[in-house]
């Protein structure tokens, strides 16, 4: 691993690229020609950087985007998933609806932070990525939508469950029932992304907000993660349960000694993440 403070090089392929810089992980959804459609190969890779970033102590932020101008994400790659579609409900299932859920949930509760930089299109699949990550910032040219209705099908990476949580019911069936594309303007609104920027600053108003975030203690980050992601499904009682666990698990560290100390000795802390 390159050092945190030092740019490293794009370390990957297509169908997804990853670079590291400045404690940040870059990953780029690399299929511009197909408007970075989700096909198996992409999750696949996505959930295998996903894996290498979760153990890697140098990164402490990820940003997640999509290749060229057009495009975060058109959604699933149709035409593979209508191979799996031709073989009956137990494939399908099984290649596309499961695959597609469990990358959905792998971004949802991964214990560093996910930024989305929405570069354009987020339909479909797109769209359920970007709410099920923690934050999300969107270009002021993005275009959302959730157009499985068309095709004859509901959402199947989680765009049933999520969207209705974030936006309420009667908007999300509105958007879910219809296809009706909505802009960045409105996905702010409907709580889907955090804020929308002009185009031309999109990645550095994500690396800006990766940046404080890096900043904090890494142990603090995971804790707010898991607390704020278990309690959404949680009683208030219960959540109020995680979160007193999550604060346990802290008390004897390294970095909540060092953010006390640095209060009492006005400077700022050196957060280790130990």
């Amino acid at each position: 691993m390159p050092s945190p403070t030092a740019a490293a090089p794009i370390r990957s392929a297509a169908p997804v690229r990853l670079a590291v810089q400045d404690d940040i992980a870059t990953l780029t959804l690399d299929r511009p020609d197909k408007l970075n459609a989700l096909d198996y190969a992409t999750i696949d890779r996505l959930m295998a950087h996903l894996d290498a970033i979760e153990v890697d102590d140098a990164v402490r932020v990820v940003i997640l985007t999509g290749a060229g101008d057009r495009a975060f994400s058109a959604g699933g790659d149709i035409r593979e998933f209508s191979g799996s579609v031709a073989r009956g409900p137990n494939a399908a299932v099984r290649d596309f609806v499961r695959r597609g859920q469990a990358m959905t949930a792998r971004i949802e509760g991964f214990p560093k932070p996910v930024i989305v930089a929405v570069n354009g299109l987020a339909f479909g699949g797109g769209c359920e990525i970007t709410e099920a990550a923690p934050l999300a910032i969107a270009s002021d040219r993005a275009l959302f939508a959730k157009p499985e209705i068309l095709l004859g099908m509901p959402p199947t990476f989680g765009g049933t469950q999520r969207l209705a949580r974030l936006a309420g019911r009667k908007k999300a069936l509105a958007l879910l029932l219809t296809g009706t594309r909505f802009t960045a303007d409105q996905a702010l609104a409907l709580g889907l992304v955090n804020a929308v920027v002009p185009h031309d600053t999109l990645m550095p108003a994500a690396r800006e907000l990766a940046g404080l975030i890096a900043r904090q203690s890494p142990l603090a980050v995971a804790a707010i993660l898991a607390a704020v992601t278990r309690g959404l499904n949680m009683s208030i009682a219960d959540g109020l349960l995680a979160e007193s666990e999550q604060f346990a698990r802290l008390v004897p560290s390294r970095d909540l000694a060092e953010g006390l100390a640095a209060w009492r000795e006005r400077r700022e802390p050196v957060f280790e993440g130990r």
